[in-house]
């Protein structure tokens, strides 16, 4: 059994959604699991839906989009006249609805975002499984909400593991012999069967649940790029594909920021031995990246760039020395906000993070720990790490940049930097 995940650039429009058919359709021999992300930019614009509705603003127009959208890579594929998938849209159009005119404050943001922004994976599946169906591809379309089981936190939620996997065992296994399985990425439900996602860009972490609960052959992430690259090529020159990869290092270039692989994929999927490949769906006969247990020598210097970086400094307000105990308290309150620390460093009398920009979330802390520290904070900043640096990259890098942060270990180099 082979699981394979198609991100959205790969299914944002008709002639996506037929160069994925024939993927499946090289591949059909195989017992395979598709794991589909929502349809192109549609997790953007169902965000831009609930930014008007938290402004207090018509959102009608922007959900009107969202429908038009999808009724037309419908109608593209010529599946106007599929009478159940246009039901089956439109009754979902109605949940969202319904969702929409029940929100309230106290639900909080990251509640409704969970139960109407997941509606992208769920639309595209549809669409992607009426259409397999007009290609004699037999396909058991399932909702990974109910397969998929998590913890109570809405948009960064926790998989119960022992229930998740019983679950998919038991409903996907069934039909892996007979038809393609068909399901989504990102999404899953919990306790009280309420939608929750698993992180922005969680498809990936999505095909690794399955992959480890199915004790699946492989897994193989389909995207626009040829495989895993050093850096980004569009904001790097002169990048370098790597062949192969092992677990740790992809690891850790995802802990980093590298946003070829959501960060949660490697984990589970190197406890069980089970080979990732990333390739592209562009190109499918290429041989893409394989990361598995290896090693490999003199990697090239991977380059990790992550934009919208806040650097946050806790000062002790009498001017005594940071410890232990005040360094507790700081990362109590930035776990009780669900914050990542991207980089720290601390000197006699401060403690300084770096974090991704979030302003709400930022002036929570604050008022959290004003009465303990002076806070000071510089917004709008980049930071670039360089595994397995070199200084010439290093030196390269740096040049017309004003660093406010700069720090490097054995095997890493960071900097938060300002034009």
């Amino acid at each position: 059994m082979k699981v394979f995940k198609f991100g959205g650039a790969s299914v944002k429009d008709a002639d996506s959604v037929k160069n994925m058919t024939s993927i499946i359709e090289a591949n059909i021999s195989d017992q395979l699991v598709v794991i589909v992300s929502a349809m192109g930019k549609m997790t953007n614009a169902f965000e831009a839906v609930l930014q008007k509705l938290i402004d207090e603003e018509d959102h009608t127009e922007a959900l009107q989009y969202i429908k038009d959208f999808h009724f037309g890579i419908i109608s593209d594929l010529g599946l106007s006249g599929n009478q159940q998938l246009h039901q089956e849209i439109n009754t979902d159009f109605e949940t969202i609805d319904n969702e929409l005119a029940r929100f309230s404050s106290s639900m909080g943001y990251d509640f409704i975002y969970d139960q109407t922004v997941s509606f992208g994976e769920i639309f595209s599946s549809r669409i992607v499984a009426a259409y397999l169906g007009t290609r004699q591809i037999k396909t058991t379309w399932l909702d990974a909400r109910k397969m998929v089981k998590t913890d109570n936190i809405h948009r960064q939620a926790l998989v119960d593991w022992g229930a998740t996997q019983n679950i998919i065992r038991s409903q996907v296994s069934q039909h892996t012999d007979s038809s393609v399985v068909l399901t989504q990425g990102f999404i899953g439900s919990n306790a009280k069967f309420n939608t929750t996602t698993l992180g922005r860009e969680g498809s990936d972490f999505s095909a690794a649940i399955f992959a480890t609960s199915l004790n699946a052959e492989s897994v193989t992430i389909w995207k626009d790029v040829p495989g895993v690259l050093n850096a980004d090529p569009k904001k790097f020159p002169d990048t370098v594909l790597f062949d192969q990869l092992p677990y740790k290092e992809a690891a850790e270039m995802t802990y980093y920021g590298a946003s070829v692989i959501h960060p949660k994929t490697i984990k589970p999927l190197a406890q069980k031995g089970i080979p990732l490949y990333v390739k592209s769906f562009e190109n499918p006969h290429a041989n893409g990246t394989l990361i598995n247990e290896c090693v490999i020598p003199n990697l090239a210097p991977a380059i990790i760039h992550k934009g919208k970086q806040t650097v946050i400094s806790f000062k002790i307000s009498d001017f005594s020395f940071i410890n232990e105990q005040h360094i507790h308290l700081i990362f109590e309150h930035i776990n009780r906000n669900h914050l990542t620390i991207n980089l720290m460093q601390n000197s006699a009398i401060s403690f300084t993070i770096c974090i991704d920009d979030n302003p709400i979330k930022r002036e929570q802390l604050r008022m959290a720990l004003k009465d303990d520290f002076l806070i000071y904070y510089n917004e709008g900043l980049e930071m670039i790490t360089i595994k397995n640096y070199n200084q010439a990259t290093i030196d390269s890098l740096m040049w017309g940049k004003q660093i406010i942060i700069e720090q490097r270990s054995r095997n890493n180099f960071q900097m938060v930097y300002k034009f």
